[in-house]
């Protein structure tokens, strides 16, 4: 399994707004290859620490077909939504193959 976790710095202002972003989100990775699941983390502390959204695929083949598909492009135009001054800082992604997994054991 491949793990994908993009940290993503939001303003207080602007933290209900991302949130109703991701509500409504256009759900179009649901439908590719590989997509396991799809998780928004709100931080304790939202002043201090990012939102982190997890991404789970069956391989990183599957993940890096999702970044150059079509919909990758359309599912996150949608963001452009909030202004820059919503983000404290530049989103982090951080890639992961899992390597034991307490349900498959």
């Amino acid at each position: 399994m491949f793990i994908t976790m993009n940290r993503i710095e939001v303003s207080e202002d602007f933290a209900n707004h991302f949130e109703q972003n991701f509500r409504q989100r256009a759900r179009l990775v649901d439908r590719m290859p590989g997509f396991i699941r799809n998780l928004l983390l709100r931080p304790a502390n939202p002043a201090e620490e990012p939102y982190i959204v997890m991404t789970f695929w069956e391989s990183e083949a599957h993940f890096q077909n999702w970044v150059n598909s079509p919909e990758f492009k359309e599912g996150h135009a949608r963001s452009g939504t909030l202004p820059r001054e919503a983000f404290r800082a530049h989103n982090r992604l951080e890639t992961f193959e899992v390597v034991t997994d307490s349900n498959a054991e």
